[in-house]
């Protein structure tokens, strides 16, 4: 994917903030699949955060850290915001925004101290507040207890813009070496835009960790419904293009909504669909039932990504930029 040298993204006023132009990442260069681990065990978080309690989550998310290492858990990915959580009701904003984290804050420095004891790669999903401004974020934190990268969303999806902050241009890169192999992330929609999904797959991801929210259900479906690509299956189906597309191992991380975390919402309890996706797309475990909580785990080999792109490299051999090539 050709960006151009000192390519500039001019990323305007989105979502009420104003974002100034920034340079483009360059195109970090695509590695040998196989130059990392060959088998590595991935885990993928199905469980209800600790709502409107930053302190609460927190000690939550090393619980859960701590759970995945004792099961050999090499790369384990959260839900978007999983330390902060969708805002269901407007009253809670001021509240909302006070429980967001900053990203050198005690609160991250615990989990990242956390991830160092456990030896172990993780993508955090989290609402990340700077100044009076939030945004959703991940943050890539190494075995070695430090954030490598962190990204923000690049477009907040729908209502969401009227809350959350556009993500910069340096949320663009969204892959890191690790000792497990080359990991990658993206939030809920941001898997809908098809040039971030492509312009990741010429970063070389081999596995990909998909961050998604719960996806509650509806009183009265029949008065109000979702939309079908606003369900739960679609949103799977939409992370299993991933794989088959990026020919990339997919970590799908989602959230659940209990009785006791609705409070007053007139809103359904359940929601929870995470899945581990080969290269090939094949799911590779059993699905936890909707609405309760777990951690997925598969053990997957790196060589599977050279099988699958043997037959589809859609940033490799299988692209024609002679004739198709997105620039700025």
């Amino acid at each position: 994917m050709h960006l151009g040298p000192g390519c500039q993204a001019d990323l305007g006023k989105g979502c009420g903030r104003e974002q100034s132009a920034m340079t483009i990442p360059k195109v970090i260069g695509r590695r040998d699949s196989t130059a990392s681990k060959e088998i590595i065990r991935v885990g993928a978080i199905q469980s209800e955060p600790v709502w409107h309690d930053l302190d609460g989550c927190v000690g939550k998310t090393i619980q859960l850290i701590e759970q995945a290492a004792t099961d050999g858990v090499q790369v384990l990915g959260f839900p978007e915001m999983w330390c902060g959580a969708p805002i269901i009701q407007a009253t809670w904003l001021p509240r909302y925004h006070a429980n967001s984290m900053t990203r050198d804050s005690p609160q991250m420095k615990r989990i990242m101290a956390a991830v160092k004891e456990a030896g172990m790669f993780v993508v955090l999903g989290y609402s990340e507040r700077e100044d009076s401004s939030i945004y959703i974020a991940q943050a890539f934190i190494s075995p070695e207890g430090e954030i490598d990268h962190n990204r923000r969303k690049i477009k907040p999806t729908h209502a969401e813009c009227t809350i959350w902050g556009e993500g910069q241009a340096e949320s663009l890169k969204t892959v890191v070496d690790s000792p497990f192999g080359r990991i990658g992330g993206l939030n809920r929609w941001e898997h809908l835009h098809p040039l971030l999904r492509y312009y990741e797959y010429t970063q070389g991801v081999q596995i990909h960790v998909s961050s998604w929210p719960s996806f509650f259900g509806m009183p009265e479906p029949d008065k109000i419904a979702w939309l079908y690509h606003e369900t739960a299956e679609a949103s799977s189906r939409i992370s299993q293009n991933t794989a088959i597309e990026g020919a990339t191992i997919v970590i799908y991380s989602s959230q659940i909504l209990t009785e006791k975390g609705l409070g007053k919402s007139s809103i359904l309890p359940g929601g929870g669909f995470s899945q581990i996706f080969g290269a090939d797309g094949k799911p590779l475990c059993e699905p936890i039932e909707d609405g309760e909580k777990g951690i997925l785990k598969a053990d997957v080999s790196l060589g599977d990504i050279v099988k699958a792109k043997i037959f589809i490299d859609v940033a490799g051999h299988s692209a024609r930029p002679d004739l198709l090539e997105p620039s700025c």
